[in-house]
């Protein structure tokens, strides 16, 4: 017949069995999370070495996904870039701007999205100009994202900007996939921003001398989050 003491070591065998099992079972109740980062760092120093920092600010929201929503959710960003010269103005040479994905190597056109997007998207897109002391706000996509709505004869983002789950159906990606699932490799792309900057009197009309082109590079990195992260303590609202 067994002890108190060999009873209290399987009651709190079992009792420590329980908590693990419960544990084990919260984690994998807990959704895969990504968290998308702008390099505002990088973007800052590339102005700085131009000797544009007084001159323009980029930035762009940013936000974390779960994984079975990321495909919807992450179509597009919005972004703002603020003018803070007192005589300059900025254009935004959207055709000459790109999308360019890190794991692809792939160069994808950039569109400025607008309220209903009719057009051929084979049309030039006019650059968008920025007074002194203003900030435009736009939301962008890439070309390919972008579907054809029948009902509305509108296009619409129909695609993620970056096709996170494909990864894992692509035989030469499968391995960068399962790299980043186990939170070993980012996934990391750039937005090319072609800017010109000229005196407010001289614009981009034609025969007038083309102002010089400011290339910044805006980098992005995917992260996949731990599991951890979805704690209440550690999540950051």
């Amino acid at each position: 017949m067994a002890n108190n003491g060999d009873q209290n070591l399987i009651v709190l065998t079992v009792y420590i069995l329980g908590i693990w099992y419960t544990f084990q079972r919260m984690v994998e109740s807990i959704d895969d999370i990504v968290k998308l980062d702008y390099q505002k760092k990088v973007v800052d120093e590339q102005l700085q070495e131009q000797n544009l920092q007084d001159k323009i600010s980029v930035s762009f929201k940013t936000n974390t996904y779960s994984l079975d929503k990321v495909q919807d959710d992450l179509k597009e960003l919005s972004m703002s870039i603020e003018n803070k010269s007192d005589s300059l103005a900025v254009y935004v040479d959207w055709d000459n701007s790109s999308w360019v994905v890190e794991h692809t190597k792939q160069s994808r056109r950039v569109i400025r999205k607008s309220p209903d997007v009719t057009r051929d998207l084979a049309m030039p897109q006019v650059a968008t100009i920025i007074a002194p002391k203003k900030t435009i706000s736009e939301t962008v996509t890439a070309e390919d994202v972008l579907k054809l709505d029948k009902d509305s004869g509108t296009y619409k983002p129909g695609a993620p900007l970056i096709n996170i789950m494909g990864l894992k159906n692509q035989k030469d990606q499968k391995k960068l996939f399962k790299d980043f699932m186990d939170g070993k490799k980012n996934l990391e792309f750039s937005l090319q921003l072609v800017l010109r900057i000229s005196e407010i009197r001289v614009g981009l009309a034609p025969g007038v001398n083309v102002p010089p082109v400011s290339i910044i590079n805006c980098p992005f990195t995917i992260t996949k989050l731990p599991w951890t992260y979805a704690l209440p303590w550690n999540k950051k609202k």
